[in-house]
């Protein structure tokens, strides 16, 4: 996949910790997270945060674009494992979770390679480097690694109208529990359009200081605001401001009603009591 052909390229990591892999239960600090986790917050905070995280990019191979960028499309994602253990079962629940906590996004796995628009390879950590490598040719891949030193990394590819027609996520499987969910969900969900990490934002995955291993509530809203239907892609922050005391209302509904369980974990629990 060559994301330079569709325009330019956004790259986002994610700051995990390393963590065990515990025998039955959730990793511990993903439920330590969990318990400490705040879930309100004002409509001010909310739009800081979205406005600064979809608007911005960690880092950009390409002419910077102060626009929304989403998929308008289903999204299919393929998964590529090349290495043990296997995490296609936990990639699989982690897409499970996302589709149930933002309305209006379509998403799910498939493994018809060509009907894909998103790619997930798994690969052994002493691998990444390679890997990045391999994608995005020598060049682009020292930028990177020079600027980012990623653990895990996300790219995205847009048309001209600002819509994400593919993207790329690559993550290591074996540098611990904790640092793998850490890192799937925020590199899963920076290649929808979440896609700037921002200090300034302490209730976010998007900063590198805070990692969380799971899909918490302040990033709902987030998620949730960018694939309201009347988001749409190329947007400028001006429009958005206008669209967002009726967007942010309807996003408290659904984030406030969205008490499903959380699939990513039932899964996890349950592969860990094998």
């Amino acid at each position: 996949m060559n994301f330079y052909r569709l325009g330019f390229a956004l790259i986002a990591i994610a700051a995990a910790g390393i963590g065990n892999r515990p025998a039955v239960a959730e990793n511990p600090d993903i439920t330590s997270r969990r318990a400490s986790e705040r879930k309100d917050f004002s409509n001010e905070e909310i739009k800081d945060g979205f406005f600064k995280i979809a608007f911005h990019a960690e880092m950009q191979l390409g002419a910077p674009a102060e626009r929304v960028r989403k998929y308008d499309e289903p999204v299919r994602i393929f998964v590529i494992s090349k290495a043990e253990p296997d995490r296609r079962p936990e990639i699989a629940a982690i897409v499970d979770d996302i589709r149930a906590r933002v309305n209006h996004l379509d998403v799910v796995i498939t493994n018809d390679r060509a009907a894909a628009n998103f790619t997930v390879t798994l690969v052994a950590e002493r691998d990444l480097t390679q890997t990045i490598r391999s994608r995005f040719g020598n060049d682009k891949a020292k930028r990177i690694q020079k600027s980012l030193n990623p653990q895990c990394l996300s790219g995205i590819g847009k048309d001209s109208r600002y819509r994400i027609r593919r993207a790329e996520v690559i993550l290591p499987v074996d540098a611990g529990e904790f640092a793998f969910y850490d890192c799937a969900y925020e590199e899963l969900l920076q290649a929808l359009g979440a896609i700037n990490d921002d200090r300034s934002v302490p209730w976010t995955m998007f900063n590198d200081d805070v990692q969380m291993g799971f899909f918490d509530v302040y990033d709902q809203y987030l998620l949730n605001i960018l694939y309201d239907p009347r988001i749409r892609p190329g947007m400028t922050k001006q429009e958005v401001s206008a669209l967002l005391p009726d967007v942010l209302s309807t996003t408290r509904g659904w984030v406030t009603k969205t008490s499903l369980p959380r699939h990513a974990d039932v899964e996890h629990q349950h592969a860990k009591g094998d």
